[in-house]
């Protein structure tokens, strides 16, 4: 194979490639959604065929207020989901719904969002997050989002994971995120596609 036609396949297998951004809604002092974002981070970054961005918003430290011009904080940020091809939103649930840090991060963007799709790692108690997702549902197909229909919930999260933030039965959850990547990934290459040939006007 001639150096150009090398160069030639590199590029194209660096384009096949998905960019995932892995979003951690919590905020909240003591916080455990780092312990279920390390876990799905990894078991991504196996998927094969995904570069993995993860985003904290506990770091990104939005503001509440809106403005017309977006502040440095938000400008930090918003090259990294535009450049996403697909998203994971971790969240937990708070009285029945999501973390207001990440309705903030969402209502700060929209074209960002748009043709694009999301998945959903949720924890929490006796729900595990699921009535969260299903409020973020409803936001995202407002954006012009498509979620994905596999969710991974952690029922009781704090009671299923070990001191390392390793699953102690990860046959379920390693089942539940292969499935709801395996659906990412299609919906990430035919969307990319398609907007490639056809942007997305809304």
């Amino acid at each position: 194979m001639s150096p150009t036609e090398h160069d030639m396949k590199e590029i194209t297998v660096s384009q096949d490639r998905l960019r995932l951004a892995i979003i951690i809604g919590s905020t909240r002092e003591g916080r455990f959604a780092p312990t279920v974002a390390r876990w799905f981070t990894g078991r991504a970054e196996r998927h094969g065929d995904m570069d993995v961005d993860v985003l904290d918003l506990a770091e990104a430290r939005l503001p509440a207020t809106l403005t017309n011009e977006p502040p440095p904080e938000v400008a930090a940020i918003t090259p990294r989901l535009a450049a996403a091809d697909a998203y994971v939103v971790v969240t937990p649930e708070y009285n029945h719904s999501f973390p207001a840090s990440l309705k903030s991060a969402i209502d700060w963007h929209f074209t960002e969002w748009q043709a694009k799709p999301i998945g959903f790692v949720s924890y929490g108690g006796m729900a595990g997050g699921l009535r969260a997702v299903e409020h973020l549902r409803q936001v995202f197909a407002e954006l012009h989002a498509v979620t994905v229909r596999d969710t991974v919930s952690f029922h009781g999260a704090h009671d299923r994971f070990d001191p390392d933030g390793r699953p102690h039965r990860p046959e379920g959850c390693d089942a539940a995120a292969a499935s709801m990547l395996g659906q990412l990934a299609w919906w990430g290459h035919t969307l990319r596609e398609a907007r490639s040939r056809r942007p997305y006007t809304g």
